[in-house]
């Protein structure tokens, strides 16, 4: 069966994860929207529709499926039960559900790979670890929800970790590092201090002390040494966000943090606002807390020259071994045209 994720109606709305990436793309729990259609059924799923085939099955890309309901959403697009994504911070909100979702997805007739007896392990059954994962000298609670350790990961030791909470391929927890559910660190994400209730992408950094809660971190992002954000206003009211510069503020409710675009990055013992959006490509680094809402492409409180944008994001990728491909430099220079 073929079926095309469509986000034409959506994608807006999914701001700023979208400015960079098809509304499918966007990882919730374990997997992104599209891993999860491609690994419930061995199903080919596309997302451009000028490449699927006129009987591919439409569906709203902002959907997440899961075992319970893929079957019924592709006999009708609808099934009881069923979550759509039509705000950013759900990503957060609804990361605990989607972390269980997917590991009864990934984990499903599998047995997990051998792990250490230097840990002490709480609930081990609901730990889960792909072959090559390595974990060390670390405490895993898993009564309140599955441990999910990638292929190739690294849990360095002194690590108290409390489910739900997954790591992706080749990801890395510091030592040390203090981890709440429901916390997703995406393949290649690096992670250290307090993190709590938050899903950054892939390839970003969070590598040292500090707090992260209830926030979304895009892809190619890092946080410097100390940086904080707030979570939780001091009056204990509902917070809003500013997705995009032409959207009005939206209520959140009363936990709401750091929303965080691609290849944005912020100095040490930045201190965010509850409530703060920063777009794409952002450097932040002067003195005092940031504005709550950051457009694309902000050099602090500049416009962030397109060249020198894309010179800086080539570093960070180098870092990582990984190098710019023509398709992002296209669609950061269509992003920065349209502004």
């Amino acid at each position: 069966m073929r079926i095309l994720l469509d986000d034409s109606l959506c994608r807006r709305a999914l701001f700023p994860f979208t400015h960079t990436r098809h509304a499918a793309h966007i990882r919730i729990g374990i997997l992104t929207l599209q891993e999860k259609w491609e690994k419930l059924g061995g199903l080919q799923v596309y997302v451009n529709p000028a490449e699927a085939p006129a009987d591919a099955i439409h569906i709203s890309a902002n959907i997440i499926p899961t075992l319970a309901n893929y079957e019924a959403i592709l006999k009708n697009n609808q099934a009881e039960e069923v979550r759509t994504l039509t705000h950013p911070w759900q990503i957060f909100q609804w990361n605990d559900w989607a972390i269980k979702e997917d590991f009864l997805i990934l984990t499903k007739g599998r047995k997990s790979a051998a792990i250490s007896t230097t840990n002490h392990i709480i609930n081990p059954g609901q730990v889960f670890l792909e072959p090559g994962a390595t974990v060390e000298y670390s405490i895993i609670n898993a009564e309140n929800g599955p441990v999910y350790i990638g292929a190739h990961a690294r849990v360095m030791e002194g690590c108290l970790i409390r489910g739900s909470f997954s790591l992706g391929e080749n990801a890395v927890l510091k030592m040390g590092t203090k981890i709440y559910g429901a916390t997703t660190l995406g393949p290649g994400c690096v992670g250290g201090g307090e993190i709590k209730n938050s899903v950054m992408f892939s390839h970003s950094n969070k590598a040292h002390e500090g707090y992260l809660g209830d926030s979304v971190i895009g892809s190619w992002c890092n946080l410097g040494a100390g940086t904080s954000n707030s979570n939780v206003k001091n009056t204990g009211a509902a917070v809003k966000y500013k997705i995009d510069a032409g959207a009005d503020f939206e209520w959140a409710g009363n936990k709401a943090g750091l929303l965080m675009g691609d290849y944005s990055r912020c100095a040490i013992n930045t201190s965010f606002n509850t409530g703060t959006v920063v777009g794409v490509c952002c450097n932040i680094f002067s003195a005092g807390m940031p504005a709550v809402y950051i457009p694309n492409f902000t050099w602090d409180n500049q416009p962030y020259i397109f060249e020198k944008a894309i010179a800086d994001i080539c570093n960070w990728k180098q870092m990582k071994g990984a190098a710019m491909s023509e398709l992002e430099l296209q669609q950061l220079k269509h992003l920065y045209e349209s502004k």
